[in-house]
C-alpha cells in the first residue's frame, strides 16, 4: 500500500498540450512562409474590397432612391454648418466692435455739440458787444493802425475802411 502510484491528470494534459502546440506551430509556420499563402491572402483581401465597394454602391443607390442623405452628404452638410457658425461668430465680434465704436462716436459727438454750443454763446456775446459799440471799436482800430508800421497799417486801414462802409449800409 505504501507503493501506490497515483494518476496525475495534470501532467498528462500538459504533455498532450505541448505535443499538439508544437505540431500546430510547425504547421502554421510552414504555411505562413509559403508564397502561395500570401498570394491567396491578397486575393481574399481584393475580393473583400470589391464586395465592400459593391455593397457601398448599392447602399448609396438605395438611399438615393428613398431620398435619404448618404454619409458623405451629411458630412458635407456638417462642414457647411460649422463654417456658417464660425462666420456668424466673426460677424458677432465685428458687430460688438462696431457697437463699441458707435458708443465712443456718440460720446464724441455729444462733446463736440457742447463745445460748439459754448463757442456759439461766446460768438453771440462778441457780436452783441460789437454791435453795441461799433464806433468805439473803429476809433480804437484807427489808433492801433497809427501806432503800427506801414505794412501792417495798410492792411488794417483797408479793413478799417470796410467797416464804416458796412455800417453806412445799416
Amino acid at each position: 500500500m505504501a507503493n501506490q502510484t497515483s494518476f496525475d491528470a495534470f501532467s498528462v494534459w500538459k504533455d498532450l498540450y505541448n505535443q499538439t502546440e508544437s505540431a500546430f506551430r510547425d504547421s502554421i509556420q510552414s504555411t505562413l512562409e509559403q508564397p502561395a499563402f500570401a498570394e491567396s491572402l491578397g486575393n481574399i483581401q481584393k475580393q473583400y474590397l470589391q464586395y465592400q465597394g459593391v455593397v457601398n454602391g448599392m447602399t448609396e443607390s438605395y438611399l438615393k432612391t428613398l431620398n435619404i442623405p448618404t454619409r458623405d452628404e451629411i458630412a458635407s452638410l456638417a462642414k457647411l454648418v460649422i463654417n456658417t457658425e464660425s462666420k456668424i461668430i466673426d460677424l458677432e465680434d465685428q458687430l460688438e466692435h462696431i457697437g463699441d465704436r458707435s458708443e465712443n462716436n456718440a460720446k464724441e459727438i455729444k462733446l463736440l455739440k457742447s463745445s460748439v454750443g459754448k463757442l456759439d454763446k461766446k460768438l453771440d456775446t462778441i457780436i452783441e458787444l460789437l454791435s453795441k459799440q461799433p464806433n468805439e471799436t473803429i476809433q480804437k482800430a484807427t489808433v492801433v493802425n497809427a501806432a503800427t508800421p506801414q505794412k501792417t497799417a495798410t492792411k488794417t486801414q483797408s479793413t478799417t475802411t470796410v467797416k464804416p462802409s458796412s455800417q453806412a449800409k445799416k
